[in-house]
């Protein structure tokens, strides 16, 4: 008992300066009016400016496209009865490598600046629809609209294009089948080569109507999202910060005040 007596009193006198953390919660509970009052301050200074900071919007325009169609062959899609001239796949692509440098290209030339702004290009799943989006400023608004629209003509012309291909290509097969029938006809038991021509004709008659152009479904659709401030955490970022100042607090003022006493010692000496 002695000896651990001895002991205890051999490490303070080796360690004179050592805290244990008795002191530190006796010092904690001396100060704790200056812990409040740190944490209060910083708590309710987050919830005021949480509450009454004025929203910031981001605005997004969204367009929408549906790229051209055609009736799908037998056994070529199993979901849908369509098919399209040009995968939405490589739509995209062509979209982000080609045509978007070409109207930035245009942009600069007109602004002497470049497109303040980004397009994303999307194939949503499942669609054969092109997804256009920019996200942006209101201030932006005229310059977003004029941007969405040249990318729209360039994909439209493209795919207007192919359906023009397509068709005088079904044509062309039509007007051979028309004059293989007339031949058939003029010819002695060709009924089952004559049934077979006139069925692949309506086939391609058929093809031909299905044919569907480029339809713009949006066009730059506004929409806002507020971005700023973000309430919930600015109350926990406060509310934490309140009580990590409030503890620092405690202990320097605890340290001031012990400077402040030693130095009237010094001084009255």
């Amino acid at each position: 008992m002695n000896n651990s007596y001895s002991h205890s009193r051999e490490d303070q006198d080796r360690y004179p300066d050592e805290i244990s953390l008795v002191d530190l919660a006796v010092t904690f509970i001396r100060r704790r009016r200056v812990f409040y009052a740190v944490f209060l301050l910083c708590t309710l200074g987050g919830l005021a400016y949480a509450f009454f900071a004025p929203d910031k919007y981001e605005y997004e325009y969204v367009s929408l496209v549906q790229v051209a169609q055609k009736a799908a062959a037998s056994g070529q899609n199993d979901e849908l009865p369509i098919a399209t001239l040009q995968s939405p796949a490589v739509t995209v692509v062509t979209l982000q490598e080609s045509w978007l440098p070409q109207v930035k290209e245009r942009y600069y030339a007109d602004n002497k600046k470049n497109i303040p702004f980004g397009v994303v290009f999307e194939n949503p799943e499942g669609t054969t629809l092109i997804r256009l989006s920019t996200a942006t400023g209101v201030q932006q608004d005229l310059d977003v609209k004029k941007v969405h629209a040249a990318l729209i003509q360039e994909l439209a012309q493209y795919q207007n294009n192919l359906v023009k291909r397509e068709q005088a290509s079904i044509n062309q097969r039509i007007d051979s089948l028309e004059a293989l029938k007339a031949t058939l006809m003029e010819q002695l038991n060709s009924g089952t080569a004559l049934s077979t021509v006139i069925e692949k004709k309506l086939e391609l008659e058929s093809a031909l109507q299905s044919l569907n152009a480029v339809e713009v479904i949006v066009n730059a659709r506004q929409s806002t999202a507020v971005i700023a401030p973000k309430r919930s955490l600015i109350v926990v970022v406060s509310t934490l910060t309140g009580f990590l100042l409030g503890v620092f607090m405690v202990f320097m003022f605890e340290f001031g005040a012990s400077v402040k006493k030693q130095l009237a010692v010094t001084e009255g000496r």
